[in-house]
């Protein structure tokens, strides 16, 4: 069968896409809950207000990151993105509360809800239209290494289930007449939408505290590395060590140290690890590999009482 391939946009276009798609949801729901003064359409309504700011701090974020290297940040403005997602988690947390300070409310003095079918059926679109969204969104997410994008797209995801909850909720009370089930609905959804933002934040502050890179790509490098490396007999010619990852964003940075006999001319060791540079990047796409070159007698030493002082 053939497969779907989507266009490639870039995260700046996306992020715009995210805020147009917001604004006809915030109108959608709105609507939605105007006729009917469900409390749950309106925590659904909410949580879209939160997707138009998000989308425009992610919008924000992503063309500062997409800066290029200046005298004052010489390694670029990649990180930039994580303060998207954490902004984003701390606007879902805030959302998140105030829906369960209005449903809490309207638990003990529920309220009929009017025109359910018009409601649900305007919930219902702006859901798909979400759902279309955040599916484009995590492809690209991939393909571009953008946590901005990623944690758009999971809010939108969080957005989708929580109108899933809001339309069943109103369905059970048109067809049990129990009114407090469309509070105790928004205190779900709430609950749910809570936890999303509390793993945006954790997310973001990872990366901004310089995370090592995935396991599936340290072993890209240690394979990489592994062709290099050699070894006659019991002694090792070339070896590598000191391998430490980070990243930065959608950029990655590794830096090693490359032991090599202490015989060999400087333009050999550094055609090598011109050679070794070359591989690491080829094999792990946004990488920059830093390699110090030592003698295959020399160790170096980190952490020391003097570097803790």
């Amino acid at each position: 069968m053939p497969t779907l391939r989507l266009p490639n946009w870039s995260p700046r276009t996306l992020l715009w896409a995210s805020v147009v798609v917001a604004l006809i949801t915030i109108t959608l729901k709105t609507w939605a809950w105007w006729i009917t003064d469900s409390v749950g359409l309106l925590s659904d309504a909410m949580e879209s207000l939160v997707n138009l700011a998000s989308a425009i701090f992610g919008l924000v974020m992503v063309t500062v990151a997409a800066q290029p290297a200046d005298e004052e940040h010489p390694y670029g403005h990649h990180k930039a993105e994580y303060f998207s997602s954490g902004f984003e988690g701390i606007l879902i947390i805030v959302a998140a509360l105030g829906i369960i300070w209005t449903a809490g409310h309207r638990l003990f003095e529920p309220q009929p809800i009017e025109q359910v079918g018009w409601g649900l059926l305007l919930s219902v679109i702006s859901s798909a239209l979400n759902g279309l969204l955040a599916w484009v969104m995590f492809n690209a997410a991939k393909v571009h290494r953008s946590i901005a994008l990623e944690a758009d797209a999971k809010h939108l995801v969080t957005d989708v289930w929580t109108s899933v909850g809001v339309v069943l909720g109103i369905a059970l009370v048109s067809v049990t007449g129990w009114l407090w089930l469309d509070a105790v609905v928004a205190m779900g959804v709430a609950l749910n939408i809570l936890q999303e933002g509390w793993h945006l934040i954790w997310r973001s502050s990872q990366g901004l505290m310089d995370e090592a890179l995935e396991p599936d790509v340290l072993a890209k490098i240690e394979e990489t590395l592994a062709g290099f490396a050699h070894q006659r007999g019991s002694v090792e010619i070339i070896r590598f060590d000191h391998v430490t990852t980070r990243k930065a964003g959608q950029r990655r940075f590794v830096d090693l140290h490359m032991h090599m006999p202490a015989a060999w001319s400087l333009g050999r060791a550094a055609a090598l690890r011109g050679s070794v540079e070359q591989a690491l990047m080829s094999a792990v796409p946004g990488l920059r590999a830093t390699i110090q070159l030592l003698p295959s007698d020399v160790e170096a030493h980190f952490d020391s009482q003097q570097d803790l002082l």
